[in-house]
């Protein structure tokens, strides 16, 4: 009977450290989260594993390397994450648990002043694992519900555990109560030691990716502006060439009308009125940028039979960069009329377009439909669209943007409507 428990117990144990590890990478690597699919393999796993080693009796070492290797597959398998990255999680999460196992183990020997809680067949041992599991629950739990931990907050909080087990592991080779042989101390110390590096060179190699990311964050943005500001250096040159000929036009029509030609003035009228009409129904707001982005996107929507709505109550003066402005409404008109345009009903397509200032405040809401849900990984947006390139880097180029007037992106959905939302503060510039 006290074997069926310990094997039972064996079992329950690796389920719960093999989840926990999963749940570790999710949070660690931005992999997707485990679901049911992926826990029921690993139940079976487990208890695979448990019967295994309870009628071989090979080591923990091995036991080890199998929940490793385990963890890595279903995590790569399930989670699509890095299989190189889960293997690193994995192994030190294994040595890390190993390590405070032992440490519960030999405190409880040392505290209740028995031998008992060192050997693996009795119900003193098992109580003690049980004790540091119920703990790594109560940690990963921890953890989960603080999903904005992260950057050195998460270093620090890592390096302190792994400090308190290097504290505590010098500290039980001082104590008199229980005999531990002393290569065992000293191979849980180096071992110690080793989680040490391990979480410190796992802090450096994810301020290298975030570096990554910001270099090629600001490369795509510096790519966006400049097709930006290309179209609309070729809009402006239309418009200026149109305006530098106007004096001839009218010189034109004036000599028509003095030779009683009206037919004919009003065929050149006609020609002209073409470009004219489409000055006279765009959005002034004062700033150059903000025009052009604003009614080339309403020609984008007429185009794609999306109803566009425009609300513009937009400061002049102000020490907002066009720059700024071009990266953030840009990207977010891009993403609205992409979404927009992939509903099969054109009655169902729409976007809305509100500038509003409050006081030092500009708040810019854009709205549209869309007909597929937008789907998020690690409590961001990720991109529908199919390839790189580009791809899935607007809002972050937008929230980079935002970012130097304190100012954010929020989006939102519901039902079949996505709402994306920009603040910036800004401050007036006099001008002399």
């Amino acid at each position: 009977m006290t074997d069926f428990l310990i094997l039972l117990s064996n079992f329950v144990a690796g389920s719960v450290r093999i989840i926990v590890s999963l749940l570790l990478i999710y949070r660690l690597l931005s992999a997707k989260k485990p679901k049911r699919k992926s826990i029921v393999v690993v139940l079976i796993c487990a208890a695979v594993v448990s019967v295994i080693f309870s009628l071989t009796g090979l080591s923990d070492f091995y036991r080890m390397i199998v929940e490793t290797v385990l963890t890595a597959v279903c995590a790569h398998r399930f989670q699509e994450a890095d299989i190189r990255m889960s293997l690193f999680v994995g192994i030190f999460y294994e040595i890390a648990v190993a390590f405070w196992q032992f440490l519960f183990v030999a405190w409880f020997g040392v505290i209740f002043r028995s031998k008992a809680f060192l050997d693996s067949g009795t119900v003193f041992y098992q109580s003690a694992v049980w004790c540091f599991h119920l703990l790594l629950i109560a940690l990963i739990w921890y953890i989960l519900k603080h999903p904005d931990m992260a950057g050195k907050e998460a270093f620090c909080f890592a390096s302190a555990i792994v400090l308190i087990g290097f504290v505590a592991v010098i500290t039980l080779s001082e104590q008199a109560v229980l005999t531990i042989a002393d290569d065992t101390l000293e191979m849980w110390t180096i071992l110690a030691v080793v989680l040490m590096m391990s979480v410190l060179v796992f802090n450096m190699n994810r301020q290298y990716e975030a570096e990554k990311e910001l270099a090629k964050l600001k490369s795509e943005q510096a790519k966006l502006l400049e097709r930006d500001y290309t179209t609309l250096s070729n809009a402006y040159a239309i418009n200026a060439k149109l305006f530098h000929d106007f004096h001839n036009h009218i010189g034109v029509l004036r000599q028509l009308l003095s030779h009683s030609k009206p037919e004919e003035a009003m065929q050149y009228l006609d020609a002209l009125q073409a470009p004219v009409k489409k000055m006279t129904d765009m959005v002034w707001t004062g700033d150059e940028t903000m025009d052009y982005l604003i009614n080339s996107k309403t020609a984008a929507a007429k185009e794609h039979g999306i109803k566009y709505r425009v609300e513009v109550e937009f400061p002049r003066h102000t020490n907002l960069r066009s720059a700024d402005l071009c990266a953030i409404l840009g990207n977010l008109l891009d993403n609205a009329l992409e979404a927009a345009k992939q509903i099969p009903d054109s009655e169902q397509r729409w976007l809305r377009l509100t500038i509003r200032r409050i006081n030092q405040m500009l708040i810019i809401r854009v709205e549209n439909s869309f007909f597929t849900s937008p789907v998020k990984q690690d409590g961001a947006l990720k991109t529908s669209k199919d390839g790189n390139g580009m791809h899935g880097w607007g809002l972050k180029s937008a929230q980079a943007a935002a970012e130097k007037y304190d100012g954010m992106v929020q989006t939102t959905f519901t039902g079949n409507t996505f709402k994306a939302v920009v603040t910036l503060s800004y401050q007036n510039i006099s001008i002399e």
